[in-house]
């Protein structure tokens, strides 16, 4: 079993999908996470441990590889697709309660902002590490997160924006979001923000990176 976890595991940490996928080339034509997550499931592996012990490891390699520059987007893309592959096969264990997800975390990029290649690296890194993620996509305005919150009490919001003529929409968001659903986890990020700016438009936490916002969100559930 402990070999089945470290296999999907490394599949995820290096972007290896499924036995047809070309990359990388020092695994060519062996089976992926699509394969090895059915392999598991098939020999009695349960779900959760699958989840925990091999998705959320190789995931978390990753962001910390893309904190140190060390590995970048296009490779970051290949993991998160290859862990969205193997989660396929966990979904029907989500929904009839067999696994439970860590919490739940919506994420949009700010009214104006279309930008969404931050916005969607931080939304799969979260969810390969064992959250729910609802993705409200780009241009979302106050409105849409306070109903998204409504319809699941206790989710953390995430706002990012790549713009400096968007960020300062934060600032009002983050009112409208606090002041409609009191007590309100909101995190900020993307390329013009900083700590203090987060200090300062009353969000709770600001992470540089994606792998910040998941040690973040793993402690406030811890």
């Amino acid at each position: 079993m402990e070999n089945l976890l470290s296999q999907i595991a490394y599949c995820v940490e290096f972007g290896k999908i499924n036995k047809l996928s070309p990359y990388p080339p020092d695994m060519k034509g062996m089976d992926g996470a699509d394969e090895l997550t059915r392999q598991a499931l098939d020999a009695g592996v349960h779900p959760n441990e699958i989840l925990t012990g091999a998705l959320v490891k190789g995931m978390e390699k990753v962001g910390i590889k893309f904190r140190e520059n060390k590995v970048f987007v296009p490779q970051v893309l290949m993991s998160a697709k290859a862990m969205s592959t193997a989660m396929m096969h966990l979904k029907p264990f989500f929904v009839s309660g067999d696994v439970k997800r860590k919490g739940i975390f919506i994420i949009g990029t700010v009214a104006g902002d279309l930008h969404d290649i931050g916005k969607n690296l931080v939304a799969m890194m979260v969810e390969g590490n064992g959250f729910e993620v609802i993705d409200l996509g780009t241009d979302v305005k106050s409105e849409k997160f306070i109903q998204a919150l409504q319809e699941h009490p206790g989710s953390v919001v995430g706002l990012s924006a790549l713009l400096t003529t968007t960020m300062v929409n934060m600032e009002k968001m983050v009112k409208d979001i606090k002041g409609a659903v009191p007590g309100t986890t909101v995190m900020i990020g993307g390329a013009p923000v900083n700590n203090d700016f987060c200090l300062k438009i009353g969000a709770d936490f600001y992470s540089p990176d994606p792998q910040g916002a998941v040690e973040y969100l793993s402690r406030k559930v811890a």
